[in-house]
């Protein structure tokens, strides 16, 4: 089987300027899980249908994040305690792109996922007390990371701290009715700066399709005749699991086994 980069030149690119349209900031998500050795399997069968996002050359990119949260971990325990209703906040590096975005994740409960975000250029994803200004409208009123998570979520900026850093690789595939986005990130760091536990993923992958609704995807088709199912799982509680010692994590024992029976088969 050929390489994952070998692979990937087979496929069309897309441009980020042309991803535009293809935001789908209000989505619906399936996630799966799967071995490194699976994925030229998934690609192969994709490269007909799929786009493969393009950057400066480079189709596959580097991605660096910072998940925020409450001293008790208000967000992580939402989730794993089954909350219908829930947000997450975190500061995202694009690397190849050089875009920075302070992101508001949100989950209705309808299902539904929904991101609000803003560019943050200049602000220091390691810092513990970044930069407070950080946006400039068009009207020339100043935005800051305080006022813009307590407009667009339910916490307020003096109330969390830098949680977990997350390090990945990502793929990004685009189908041609430009209806769904397809994400496979790879060579997963989960790196907690409040505990200093570190884990590292390198044989995993993580897949999401995000779609405006139950639109028909080419790609559920793929995973069925690979025998891939779908997987409810978040970098962020996985990695939290991981690396927090004494953190409650009973909903997320059996998806860590999961997980490491499949890597070790």
């Amino acid at each position: 089987m050929q390489d994952i980069a070998t692979i990937l030149q087979s496929f069309e690119p897309i441009s980020l300027a042309k991803m535009e349209s293809v935001k789908l900031m209000n989505r619906i998500d399936t996630k799966y899980a799967v071995p490194m050795a699976v994925l030229p399997h998934i690609l192969e069968a994709a490269k007909a249908d799929y786009f493969v996002q393009e950057i400066a050359g480079k189709r596959i990119a580097t991605y660096d994040t910072m998940y925020y949260d409450t001293d008790s971990l208000d967000m992580y325990v939402r989730h794993h305690d089954r909350q219908l209703v829930r947000q997450k906040i975190r500061v995202r590096q694009y690397v190849d792109s050089h875009l920075t975005f302070l992101e508001i994740k949100r989950k209705n409960n309808k299902g539904r996922t929904s991101k609000k975000r803003i560019i943050v250029p200049g602000f220091d994803i390691t810092a513990d007390t970044p930069s407070v200004l950080i946006h400039k409208r068009k009207d020339n009123e100043a935005v800051t990371v305080a006022s813009f998570i307590g407009a667009k979520s339910r916490y307020e900026w003096s109330n969390i701290t830098p949680h977990l850093w997350t390090k990945f690789h990502r793929i990004t595939l685009v189908n041609r009715a430009k209806t769904e986005r397809l994400t496979i990130d790879m060579d997963l760091v989960w790196d907690n700066v409040v505990s200093g536990e570190k884990k590292t993923f390198t044989d995993l992958v993580i897949i999401e399709l995000k779609r405006d609704g139950n639109v028909p995807s080419r790609m559920t088709h793929i995973m069925l005749d690979l025998r891939i199912h779908p997987l409810k799982i978040s970098k962020y509680c996985i990695g939290t699991a991981l690396t927090t010692p004494g953190v409650k994590m009973n909903r997320f024992k059996s998806k860590i086994r999961k997980i490491v029976k499949m890597l070790s088969c």
